[in-house]
């Protein structure tokens, strides 16, 4: 017999066979330390992708933990105007966006800054919009969840922005740039 067919015969034994040689019965390998450790660590990670993640976005957000404060922490983000999807910014006098995530301010409602019916609609909700700014950019401020829903229908995370207890949409409502959320948008021409 050739060395080439020699060699095939031992390939076929290895890949086929499983690297056992047909006609013995087959003994059943011992685990190896290496194989036990490798197995451990990958429950472990497997664990840690299906409860850790959710255990340490205390933020609510859906953010990781180095990425976004916690609710119960403060936020402290210099905002500007939103030009683009991503980052910290306000993009209108009832939404901010941290982290690229989206945040409804839940207990107000201001002037459409896009979709609005007429010019004096437009004009309100721009110095809504540049008030906001200058709100959450002013100092700390704190998110804090209220009611039962954790979203709107657009997806945005509905949260009340408050500094030292009190509202900063009510700051708003206050100086007649938004109306208390009843519920529903309602129009803002005459």
């Amino acid at each position: 017999m050739s060395r080439l067919a020699s060699a095939g015969r031992a390939i076929f034994s290895i890949v086929i066979a499983g690297g056992r040689r047909t006609g013995r019965r087959a003994r059943r390998p011992r685990p190896r330390l290496a194989e036990i450790v490798l197995g451990f660590v990958l429950v472990a990670l497997i664990g840690y992708g299906a409860i850790g993640q959710g255990a340490l976005d205390r933020t609510g957000l859906g953010l990781a933990p180095s990425r976004a404060p916690a609710l119960s922490e403060t936020v402290h983000i210099r905002f500007g105007p939103c030009t683009s999807r991503g980052g910290s910014c306000v993009i209108d006098g009832d939404t901010i966006r941290i982290d690229g995530v989206s945040v409804r301010i839940a207990d107000i409602d201001t002037p459409e800054v896009r979709d609005y019916q007429c010019e004096s609609e437009k004009a309100l909700g721009d110095a809504a919009t540049e008030r906001m700014i200058s709100l959450v950019s002013s100092g700390p401020f704190e998110m804090v969840r209220e009611g039962s829903r954790d979203t709107d229908r657009y997806g945005r995370k509905l949260r009340v922005l408050e500094r030292d207890g009190q509202s900063l949409g009510m700051i708003l409502v206050d100086e007649g740039l938004a109306r208390p959320w009843g519920g529903r948008r309602e129009g803002w021409c005459g």
